[in-house]
């Protein structure tokens, strides 16, 4: 069974307060409404990932918990990656590849620029900056995840709050 890929970059973060860490930064109003709206996005697709690997920032868990508001993903399911937090791209394909092939699909949330890096090395495509708060397919042509990035794959869909239905 092909293995689907979701890669969802952070909805739009907060620059207000200085004050607060780059780690700490929260999602500022649109990122509050967006969030939500590429969670029903999902849910009208029927997406619902087997497993969920998310970057611990602030602004990554507050997206997170917006989209599961809508969809409803077990909280059995979720683990915080503190390696996705400025992870380089050869490591979220080394965190993608040590899944377990029992998992059919799995939502990645992360922080760009490698969450667009790592899409356009998969599907050989030029993104240039995914949008905030979007979500890129991703079939990979294989039964295990370690074959990713070696494997052939193929781009199902690039969505974002911005982008019509």
């Amino acid at each position: 069974m092909p293995k689907t890929l979701y890669l969802v970059r952070h909805a739009k973060s907060s620059w207000v307060n200085p004050s607060y860490s780059d780690f700490d930064r929260p999602l500022n109003d649109r990122g509050q409404r967006d969030a939500p709206e590429t969670g029903r996005r999902f849910k009208a697709k029927g997406v619902m990932p087997d497993v969920v690997l998310c970057s611990p920032a602030r602004r990554a868990v507050e997206t997170l918990n917006l989209l599961n508001a809508e969809l409803g993903i077990p909280e059995n399911s979720i683990y915080m990656q503190k390696r996705i937090y400025e992870a380089s791209t050869e490591t979220l394909l080394e965190l993608i590849q040590l899944l377990d092939d029992s998992h059919g699909s799995v939502m990645l949330v992360g922080h760009n620029p490698s969450m667009t890096w790592l899409a356009e090395g998969l599907v050989d495509a030029q993104f240039q900056n995914l949008p905030t708060c979007s979500v890129v397919t991703i079939s990979l042509d294989s039964n295990h995840w370690n074959e990713a990035g070696n494997c052939p794959a193929e781009l199902l869909n690039l969505d974002y709050p911005k982008k019509e239905a």
